[in-house]
């Protein structure tokens, strides 16, 4: 009688797929080691959308010998609680900072997942300012294009450890260079570099394949890269984009962002509108960058916008 009646389970369970996944067993994100106890999961090159649950940007953790701090947190409530359960399928050491790199909702969307007593969230001294700004705004937003039941549980998790300028965090036997920039891709890019290894995790300050997106200062990115370029590191982990070697992963950028300003420059001596800075200023870059005509209309306006008054 037994024997019949586990056979009658063990074939419901079969047909069933399995057990319902716990929060023990959520999915993981694919993160790769890129190099000793640094781990990334490179996003895809794409608009945040329902099918990708926002899993657009890169982002990361680093394991010390004690604590692991996150890089961050992703486009959703759901792409963050992979990515905890990738750190928790490698190792069971506290979480002790969540870095945010700057404001956009593909890097901070999911950092209420982290919240828990020890974890401090770490952001450039402009970035809580920043979210009460927008990050409202940026919840109803998306709420509209990714649905309710990706962006509903979306909270804002603002810093409550500032960078003014340069900080280092101690995850045991193993230290983070924090260092935060004037306004360049935004208001409040902040960069990680991770001595024992010499990677980089850039944030936006450095797009490979997507398009760059000016949401701060044309001039001021432009300025930033020139110091940016000497930082003593191996690899980048750029905002978007693969991980790649350093400094020559910042070619490709600054060739647009040169090719940009000109084109600007060109337009406001000739006293042109900036309508036309829209259909012209940057064109000839569309072939290297994807995403282009999503944002270099945008890119073109900005930069007539700030070099008019030079």
């Amino acid at each position: 009688m037994w024997a019949i009646i586990l056979k009658a389970v063990l074939v419901t369970f079969i047909l069933s797929g399995g057990p319902t996944p716990t929060r023990a067993q959520q999915p993981m994100l694919p993160t790769s080691e890129v190099a000793p106890g640094v781990f990334v999961q490179v996003g895809v090159t794409e608009l945040m959308t329902k099918d990708n649950e926002g899993a657009i940007a890169n982002v990361g953790f680093v394991i010390g010998n004690d604590a692991v701090a996150v890089i961050d947190t992703g486009g959703s409530v759901r792409e963050g609680e992979q990515l905890l359960a990738a750190i928790r399928a490698r190792t069971k050491k506290p979480i002790r900072y969540v870095i945010n790199t700057h404001a956009h909702p593909d890097h901070v969307f999911a950092n209420a997942v982290f919240e828990a007593a020890g974890t401090q969230f770490v952001g450039h001294k402009n970035l809580p300012r920043a979210l009460a700004l927008r990050g409202h705004f940026y919840i109803d937003a998306f709420r509209r294009i990714m649905g309710d039941d990706l962006i509903g549980r979306v909270r804002i998790v603002a810093p409550s450890l500032l960078v003014e300028n340069t900080l280092t965090l101690d995850l045991g036997g193993r230290k983070l260079s924090l260092r935060a920039w004037p306004t360049a891709h935004s208001d409040s890019d902040l960069t990680v570099l991770d001595k024992a290894t010499g990677t980089l995790f850039s944030g936006d300050l450095v797009f490979l394949d997507h398009v760059p997106v000016v949401d701060g200062s044309l001039r001021g990115w432009l300025k930033v890269m020139d110091e940016l370029g000497q930082m003593p590191a191996r690899r980048l982990v750029p905002g978007h984009g693969p991980v790649s070697g350093w400094p020559g992963a910042l070619a490709g950028q600054r060739h647009y962002l040169e090719q940009l300003a000109a084109d600007t420059r060109a337009l406001v001596a000739q006293g042109k509108p900036i309508q036309a800075a829209a259909g012209t200023a940057g064109a000839s870059e569309r072939p290297r960058w994807k995403l282009f005509d999503d944002y270099n209309a945008r890119n073109a306006t900005a930069a007539f916008s700030e070099i008019e008054w030079e």
